[in-house]
């Protein structure tokens, strides 16, 4: 008698637990869903704005060709742009870093690039026509699958960038582009500035010092003061 009911004790005991896993699986799975579910609406959003800022910056090109443009105001401008889109980009990295990289997100950061790249060219046009002050920080990295070695040296070039522009704040025009995306403007500025997908990442300073490697942040700061 002791002995059946030990047998069922043990039983309930397997059964009680079997529920229990089941239970913790199942709202493991749907708190995931919810939590994928959130995070693809909040890309949504930023990918919406992404397309909003793509038409702005174009517009922007056009308004830099009127003979009367206030200069003060368009560099404001241009630099509260500029803020925004870096921010921008940071949220659209740490929902990549936190999704598994789809073909969708992977087109999605291409208008991401379009959109700096544009945006850099302007700040070009801008520094020539208004003789701004800023400095354009352009860091063109390896996005697709890039080896160990060049992962750990970008999250050390990506660190030291933040640490610059968070310092330098509105003087400092922090623009990420990725370089191996086979986007045809970007190659065509790549190739302007003698700049391969072979040696990504680069950090190119106002157009003219190219640096390939960077241990501390002084060594850029340099070229900013």
């Amino acid at each position: 008698m002791n002995k059946k009911r030990l047998f069922e004790s043990q039983k309930h005991v397997f059964w009680t637990a079997l529920i229990l896993s089941i239970f913790v699986f199942a709202g493991g799975i749907f708190l995931g869903f919810l939590l994928e579910n959130y995070r693809t609406g909040k890309l949504d959003v930023v990918l919406a704005q992404s397309e909003l800022d793509l038409l702005d910056v174009k517009i922007q090109n056009d308004l830099y060709s009127f003979s009367d443009i206030n200069c003060s105001n368009v560099i404001q401008e241009n630099i509260n742009f500029a803020d925004r889109i870096y921010e921008e980009a940071k949220m659209l990295d740490k929902y990549e870093q936190a999704s598994r990289l789809s073909g969708t997100i992977i087109l999605q950061h291409k208008k991401y690039d379009l959109l700096r790249t544009l945006f850099w060219i302007n700040a070009i046009k801008l520094k020539q026509r208004c003789n701004a002050s800023y400095h354009n920080v352009v860091y063109i990295y390896d996005y697709n699958n890039p080896r160990l070695d060049i992962k750990a040296k970008q999250i050390v070039f990506s660190r030291i960038l933040s640490e610059i522009k968070q310092e330098k704040g509105k003087s400092v025009m922090l623009i990420p582009i990725a370089g191996d995306n086979n986007i045809y403007s970007v190659n065509i500025l790549m190739n302007s500035f003698n700049i391969s997908e072979q040696e990504l990442p680069v950090i190119l300073i106002d157009e003219k010092i190219k640096i390939k490697e960077v241990e501390n942040k002084e060594e850029i700061k340099k070229f900013l003061d």
